[in-house]
């Protein structure tokens, strides 16, 4: 077993002997409840991950954590967790401080990367695990252990261990652990990772029909772009320990509060082209050296200085191939990908992306007019990269 596959079994076994508060409701439903996390300062060593972060998120709603390996999203959910102590800052689950709680009082349920099952113990001895070691009543623990594996489908493989299933059943299995809980909130770190393009696909489908069947608070962390822009009802793009921006998928997609967040988002990211503000005959112009655009009915945070030096972005699904109202390039590559093609711009020596529903043939070599969709393009203070 792997260093890592060590460290998940010790989190997850840790959580599973401290146990979980029982939730006295008949149906077996969960209680959503809404987490706070206020000036949360985590420091590692000498290492500070995290400074003064503040995060809410409401009761019932599936929160992804999106960011690159080593911004701090993992730690920010341990410590919700309870598996990390914080340095300062405080931690509310349903409105009851929670910052120096043991993991067995936050209400609480944890999925993790690597599975964490029990080896020598069969699918139905994992689920319940938890709720024996607790002490709750044999016909408690039937009911929660046949109610989450109807819902993910584990009813014929209660009696196998783990070695005899899939990396998608064993993935199930560990949700199914979490579910048995019936918590306040579920906290998954990368469950699917570890699975081929196809599972995760499946999985994120039936991830997202769990949390609307359950109406759990859920937090996932996630370094994959498509799961936190299917699965978030927000999403909280990190760097550095630091929360860029923190809205509904299309919020952060359509208008990103930075550089960072353009770029980090989208396949391909959003091109980027450097220029200047000026007004012109009347009207507000993106402007470089070849080409100029009207920004006139763009929604500037503030107003503009004359010549501010600025990026415009823009997807590469606003992008218009064979309009020339920004200019003429030369195709360098084409990308089919079956229902659509990313055709590459050659620019005056940047690449522009555009993604193309067309049939009209393009190949390589060939010089095409294209223009911006100026409705949807975003604007950025070239020094600091905030938006503008």
């Amino acid at each position: 077993m792997t260093n890592a596959a060590n460290v998940a079994n010790a989190l997850a076994n840790a959580a599973d002997a401290a146990g979980v508060s029982e939730i006295a409701d008949a149906a077996g439903l969960t209680n959503p409840a809404n987490v706070a996390v206020r000036n949360l300062t985590i420091r590692l060593g000498a290492n500070t991950v995290i400074e003064n972060l503040d995060l809410d998120v409401r009761a019932g709603e599936f929160v992804v954590l999106l960011g690159a390996s080593g911004c701090g999203k993992s730690t920010l959910l341990h410590s919700i967790a309870g598996l990390i102590d914080v340095s300062d800052g405080s931690i509310e689950i349903a409105g009851e401080d929670m910052t120096w709680a043991d993991p067995k009082d936050r209400r609480i349920a944890l999925v993790f990367q690597s599975y964490a099952l029990y080896p020598t113990m069969s699918v139905e001895r994992n689920l319940s695990f938890a709720l024996r070691i607790n002490g709750t009543p044999k016909a408690e623990i039937a009911r929660r252990v046949a109610r989450a594996s109807e819902m993910l489908q584990l009813g014929p493989l209660l009696k196998r261990k783990p070695a005899q299933l899939s990396g998608g059943q064993r993935q199930r299995v560990a949700i199914g652990r979490a579910i048995v809980r019936e918590a306040d909130v579920f906290l998954f770190d990368e469950p699917l990772s570890n699975l081929d393009a196809k599972l995760r696909i499946e999985l994120r489908r039936e991830l997202k029909q769990l949390h609307q069947r359950l109406g759990a608070t859920m937090i996932y962390v996630t370094h994959d772009q498509v799961e936190a822009m299917t699965l978030a009802t927000r999403m909280a793009v990190m760097r550095g320990g630091v929360i860029q921006q923190f809205g509904t998928p299309a919020e952060v997609y359509a208008r990103p509060d930075n550089l960072f967040v353009a770029t980090f988002l989208g396949s391909p990211a959003m091109n980027l082209l450097k220029g200047t503000l000026e007004q012109r005959n009347g009207a507000l112009h993106f402007c470089t050296g070849h080409w100029q655009l009207d920004v006139s009915a763009y929604a500037f945070k503030n107003a503009p200085a004359q010549g501010q030096p600025s990026v415009l972005g823009v997807r590469a699904e606003d992008v218009r191939i064979g309009e020339g109202l920004a200019g003429h390039a030369k195709v360098s590559l084409v990308e089919p990908m079956g229902n659509h093609r990313v055709i590459w711009l050659d620019y005056h020596g940047g690449q522009v992306a555009s993604i193309d529903q067309s049939k009209t043939p393009v190949a390589p070599g060939d010089t095409v007019a294209f223009s911006f969709d100026a409705a949807h393009v975003s604007l950025f203070d070239e020094a600091g990269g905030a938006r503008l």
